[in-house]
């Protein structure tokens, strides 16, 4: 069962780095760079999908932010329930 709650805490932690990763990669790398078209590759799915829910608000892209909170609330919905 442990084994289960660390799995659950370092995916969300992979995931929650991963995305602060890409944002930063964002501001500083070219789109063409190898490390920045992996980070694209692994979240733009993730957060696609959350970019089309939220209204437009010019400059900002708070998807990042929404899938950081929602996977926060993912594995703190999938430990209390073990």
């Amino acid at each position: 069962m442990s084994a289960f709650v660390a799995m659950v805490r370092l995916l969300s932690n992979l995931i929650t780095w991963g995305v602060i990763i890409h944002v930063l990669l964002g501001y500083f790398l070219s789109p063409y760079h190898p490390a920045r078209e992996v980070t694209t590759r692994l979240f733009e799915p993730l957060l696609s999908p959350i970019r089309r829910l939220l209204p437009q608000t010019g400059m900002i892209d708070f998807s990042p932010l929404v899938l950081i909170v929602l996977v926060q609330l993912l594995e703190m919905l999938v430990l209390s329930l073990v």
